[in-house]
């Protein structure tokens, strides 16, 4: 049973690591079920205020993760629209022009949101700047937190 469970946790893990840069895997939340996977384990490596400090960061990194980009925006001066334009240009960028439709579809996104909203091009170039750095801020902090989660999912396996 615990290998089947080392397995399971592996490869939800990777997933994990992988939803970071892909939006429709929730990175952070499938790493840390790595983390309680490899704790229904025999080994259960894990204390629970331990499983409990990951289980807030892990939440707080997922809600960051809608927030940054939207601050991003609006820091650098973005309407409502251009919001949604970077949040559309992401789906598409994802879907129809994958992988750099990753970083250009919010930009591209954004831009175009700002100009319907009435935006010159300084303004929109701005903002959709800002929308980039969030998104960029974004998901490196979704990595960084799976890679950390990783690095314990490891050590834990290998204890």
């Amino acid at each position: 049973m615990d290998t089947f469970l080392f397995i399971t946790a592996t490869v939800i893990l990777l997933a994990g690591i992988a939803g970071c840069v892909v939006p429709m895997l929730p990175g952070p939340p499938l790493a840390y079920a790595s983390l309680i996977i490899l704790q229904l384990s025999s080994k259960s490596p894990f204390s629970d205020k331990f499983l409990i400090v990951w289980l807030l960061i892990t939440l707080a990194v997922t809600l960051l993760d809608y927030w940054v980009p939207i601050y991003g925006t609006r820091k650098f001066g973005g309407s409502r629209k251009g919001v949604w334009g970077a949040t559309f240009g992401l789906l598409v960028g994802i879907f129809f022009f994958p992988p750099v439709g990753i970083i250009l579809g919010p930009l591209l996104g954004a831009l175009i949101g700002e100009f319907i909203a009435g935006k010159q091009s300084n303004e929109a170039l701005r903002a959709a700047f800002g929308s980039f750095l969030g998104f960029i801020a974004g998901t490196l902090m979704k990595v960084i937190v799976s890679l950390v989660m990783a690095y314990y999912f490891f050590a834990g396996l290998l204890t």
